[in-house]
């Protein structure tokens, strides 16, 4: 069930590394693969450091999107579905970032908590 939770980040690192690939930035393919090999880290600051990624992707998309549909209005060319393609996008990644913060995923990512006093007997400390 956690897999299904984590598509949408699965899918967002895939875009970006298709970004960078179309680029010719094979630096920003590699950290982008790098990246989604964290997810399967189970540590806290994997997924915060996910989340982070997706925030900043969020500019880049932003900013990507915006260029190109100025490039396709001054074209003449019709901007509609870059504008949507790229909203999709967007909205995919701030999913990611708050599927983050559900109690599945929440879960998934806390590290295992050992027993108060440090024992793994269950008596109570004295």
């Amino acid at each position: 069930m956690v897999m299904v939770f984590l598509l949408p980040a699965i899918l967002s690192y895939l875009l970006l590394v298709a970004h960078f690939l179309h680029a010719g930035n094979m630096g920003g393919v590699m950290v982008c693969l790098g990246l989604g090999i964290l997810l399967r880290v189970r540590r806290w600051w994997a997924a915060r450091l996910a989340q982070v990624v997706f925030g900043l992707a969020c500019g880049l998309w932003a900013l990507t999107g915006y260029g190109i549909v100025l490039l396709r209005i001054d074209e003449g060319r019709n901007w509609r579905p870059s504008a949507i393609i790229f909203a999709v996008v967007i909205v995919t990644n701030v999913l990611a970032i708050g599927l983050f913060q559900t109690r599945r995923l929440g879960a998934f990512y806390r590290p295992k908590q050992e027993p108060a006093g440090g024992s793994d007997t269950g008596a109570a400390p004295r």
